[in-house]
């Protein structure tokens, strides 16, 4: 009489053979599916007895069907071999393909990073036309402000000939928090707050996101205006934030808008910037000064800093510098050809530029083969240098939202030594290839003796395994042989390539 946990067994072997055929190649699973059901069947009948269950055998009948699985995970690798060969190993097609993934990761990460993308962006090219930021003549740093309050105060109240418009601007550190209800005694996080005159954004003529119309403002209560940092940081890029109340300091502002990145490619690390009049924010320590240039003063601007005279309140003269705000610093552009440019001159230093030489032979490659070789080396570099772009603008501002001179040296270093040291891999990549079929080389096979350098030919041999040429590269360079040099091999020796599926007529003209 049969178990009754017998129909329950046979349905969960079948489960299990089941789930291992899916995972077989598709062309394969029905196969594979009646076999392994054919052998369940030989096995249960071999293993189990007639009229009872024995837990023993069932065991072994799991452990076949489980085995099942490891089969159709090899079968699964060998399917995926079979895909990865229609791209042969060290072909010119796995090069362009590797080449084209690692462009691609690259461009991703430029689009999914903030600082990339802010730096990359039009933004900073939208500011009016001659603006310049005003500083002591005497200081180098930049970032350092050198303009008092008084200075700026006499300047704005007397008419000038060189400049028509003036914005002062002063960063602290103040506590600000989004709870405007808190008492003033509780703590808060400090904000980098910048003090700056009503007419700031107006001047630098970038445009702000979510502003508010003209019509809706509150002239009565101070504008608070979020860098895109602090408004993904604090507000999570909500774009309703217009009109919320904030504390900064002891005071109570509404937010007015959000000020693209652009902007910060003026000195100060700000988080937040609070737009007061003139005569609230004049009383305080030394701060920045944009001026904006008239006609006369453009006229005047003939590199992009010169040198002001003006007086102070007491009637003394003052040096000052005034620095084109338009290019400030220098553009990721800039950065990157001018570093390509020194990899470019630093090459021949650190590699052989040379390609090698190419035997006399009666089988020569054909033009076409020639042509297709020269491009395939042109298809690389210009691949090369996207890459170094899109790799040295990631690493330099990967993690940085706001002007910082750090940024500059990183994509200058970077861009230098990715694009020297890929240079370099392009020329000993293609000294490597085969001229006909741009396959790499393989099987080096070391060729006489170091002490006989000058006597006979000492150095590396290398094969094209589609029979194409042999490559000599000697291991001491000499006057008669300093350079590695192809051999293209004759009809003779097709016999040992006959199962490369190529042979030696592949591009060759006999």
């Amino acid at each position: 009489m049969k178990s009754p946990l017998e129909p329950l067994l046979r349905l969960f072997n079948l489960s299990l053979l089941c789930g291992s055929s899916m995972l077989v190649p598709a062309k394969q699973r029905t196969e594979w599916g009646r076999e392994w059901r054919a052998e369940l069947w030989h096995v249960r009948r071999t293993c189990t007895p007639m009229h009872s269950i024995s837990w023993c055998a069932e065991r072994e009948v799991t452990a076949f069907c489980l085995g099942a699985f490891k089969d159709a995970l090899c079968l699964r690798r060998q399917g995926g071999q079979m895909r990865m060969r229609a791209v042969p190993q060290g072909s010119a097609a796995q090069c362009i393909l590797l080449l084209a993934i690692t462009m691609a990761a690259c461009y991703i990460a430029a689009l999914l990073l903030p600082g990339v993308r802010a730096e990359r962006g039009l933004v900073a090219g939208r500011v009016n036309p001659g603006l310049v930021l005003i500083q002591e003549a005497g200081y180098n740093d930049t970032s350092t402000p050198t303009i008092s309050p008084a200075q700026y105060r006499a300047w704005k109240g007397h008419k000038q000939q060189y400049f028509d418009g003036y914005a002062f601007y002063r960063v602290t550190r103040q506590p600000v928090d989004r709870d405007s209800t808190i008492p003033d005694s509780r703590a808060m996080p400090e904000w980098g707050v910048a003090n700056a005159s009503a007419n700031l954004f107006w001047l630098l003529g970038l445009p702000l996101r979510f502003a508010e119309p003209d019509g809706l403002a509150d002239d009565s209560t101070p504008k608070v205006i979020l860098s895109e940092a602090m408004w993904t940081k604090e507000f999570g890029r909500d774009p309703h934030v217009t009109g919320t109340m904030l504390r900064v300091g002891t005071r109570l502002a509404r937010i007015a808008g959000v000020a693209p990145n652009g902007l910060w490619k003026l000195p100060g690390k700000v988080d937040a910037w609070l737009l007061e009049p003139d005569p609230a924010i004049v009383s305080g320590g030394a701060g920045y000064v944009v001026a904006h240039l008239t006609e006369a003063g453009e006229a005047e601007m003939w590199t992009q800093c010169v040198h002001i005279t003006a007086y102070k309140p007491d009637e003394s003269e003052d040096d000052l510098l005034g620095i084109s705000i338009e290019d400030y610093r220098p553009g990721p552009w800039v950065i990157y050809l001018f570093a390509s440019l020194l990899a470019m001159l630093a090459l021949p230093a650190i590699t052989s530029v040379s390609l090698g030489e190419y035997s006399p032979s009666p089988q020569q490659t054909s033009w076409s083969r020639r042509l297709y070789r020269w491009s395939f080396l042109c298809v690389k570099i210009a691949m090369l240098l996207p890459i170094v772009y899109f790799a040295s603008m990631d690493l330099g501002y990967a993690f940085i939202t706001s002007y910082s001179n750090s940024s500059i040296y990183i994509q200058l270093v970077s861009t230098f030594l990715l694009c020297l040291f890929g240079l370099r891999w392009v020329l000993q990549d293609q000294r490597k290839r085969c001229p006909v079929c741009l396959r790499l080389v393989e099987h080096p096979a070391r060729v006489g003796q170091a002490s006989r350098t000058f006597l006979a030919w000492n150095g590396t041999e290398l094969m094209c395994m589609d029979g194409h040429t042999l490559l000599h590269v000697p291991g001491m360079p000499t006057s008669w042989f300093d350079a590695q040099r192809w051999l293209y091999l004759d009809t003779s020796w097709e016999f040992l390539f006959a199962g490369s599926g190529a042979g030696l007529n592949g591009g060759v003209i006999p």
